[in-house]
């Protein structure tokens, strides 16, 4: 049996003393797509910003002899969030009806991809969260449908499509229980 990577895992809820930490992590997973207007550094930072302080926000960073390897971040969604109002078909009020919590990034670094390092990071995120379900949005074309069908295997359902900004694909959006 193979052991987990060692990797420390920390929770931040505000962007004081992390920011420059999500932001170097985020350059280096989504390194092949910075050339894309909705994924430069500077669009995510500018959505780091926003995200940040909106309720509930957390974050989870992993990291590897100090050096950030992973990360996730969230904040609670309410009903009659633009997100809830983007997302097509309206979603079932079983998931509106209560805050939820929307998981707006998570990624690791190529070289701890396939390590559990997401998942541990993913479930990390989430065990502190009291709402009753967490919804994600993912590029449905994302490694060629890989990112997609890990999600599911994670829980996540299909729920339906969203396109949050004019720049960014169209999304699938899914959602599972939190615990």
């Amino acid at each position: 049996m193979t052991t987990a990577p060692a990797i420390e895992l920390r929770t931040f809820t505000t962007l004081d003393h992390v920011r420059s930490d999500l932001i170097d992590v985020y350059a280096e997973v989504r390194a092949p797509l910075l050339h894309l207007p909705n994924y430069a550094v500077t669009a995510f930072g500018e959505r780091l910003d926003r995200h940040g302080g909106e309720p509930g926000f957390s974050a989870v960073l992993a990291y590897a002899d100090g050096h950030p390897v992973g990360y996730a971040y969230g904040n609670t969604i309410e009903n009659g969030d633009r997100y809830w109002q983007r997302t097509t078909p309206e979603p079932a009020a079983k998931y509106t009806e209560h805050p939820t919590v929307a998981l707006k990034e998570i990624g690791v670094s190529p070289a701890w991809r396939g390590t559990g390092t997401a998942r541990r990071i993913h479930d990390t995120l989430l065990a502190a969260r009291q709402e009753p379900y967490v919804t994600l949005m993912v590029n449905p074309a994302a490694g060629d449908g890989k990112v997609h069908g890990l999600y599911r295997s994670w829980g996540y359902e299909d729920i339906g499509q969203s396109q949050p900004s004019p720049a960014s694909p169209v999304l699938t959006v899914m959602i599972r229980a939190t615990h």
